[in-house]
């Protein structure tokens, strides 16, 4: 395949939003992957789960494999689960549009300060004592709270900030 078909091909697929969230594309999520031929010479567009059992991985699959007919392109998605998914593939522009559309974005893995598996605190913790505060993406503030660990999907926690009084959802840092 020459660089201008798979070049094609990433703008075709570049497209393609989260199903739930619409402002961010697959890309920019680092859900999708790749676009490679594979051992048969098929083309394959690679896609990793955000974590398993994620509700939206059948329709993403559904909507690569439609933006690779409509190309005219015979290929296949190929889900790869290895290495898992991480926030940190998310790009900085992901952030910002998550940040746009309400939704808090996750703080990198890679820079988050390590902790213990276990955390005794109370429920009620701000996020200000935490090792990355939680900015409500309303007004900016840092003062927010954990109302609960999963928010309108499990790969979000339902937070609410405590100056605004907004509540709000934050993307959990995997």
């Amino acid at each position: 395949m020459q660089q201008a078909e798979f070049d094609r091909i990433w703008e075709a697929l570049d497209a393609l939003t989260d199903p739930e969230i619409p402002v961010v594309t697959l890309r920019e999520m680092g859900i999708l992957r790749d676009v490679r031929r594979g051992l048969d010479g098929t083309i394959e567009a690679v896609i990793t789960p955000t974590y398993s059992g994620c509700p939206a991985m059948e329709q993403i699959a559904d909507d690569v494999a439609a933006a690779l007919e409509r190309e005219g392109v015979t290929g296949r998605v190929v889900t790869q689960l290895a290495p898992a998914w991480t926030t940190d593939w998310m790009t900085d522009v992901a952030r910002e549009k998550l940040r746009a559309y309400g939704i808090a974005p996750p703080h990198c893995a890679s820079t988050a300060t390590q902790g213990s598996v276990i955390q005794f605190s109370s429920n009620r913790i701000s996020a200000k004592t935490q090792a990355h505060a939680v900015s409500c993406p309303q007004c900016g503030s840092a003062n927010t709270t954990e109302i609960s660990h999963f928010g309108s999907t499990a790969c979000k926690a339902l937070y609410r900030c405590l100056d605004c009084m907004e509540p709000f959802d934050h993307f959990k840092r995997i």
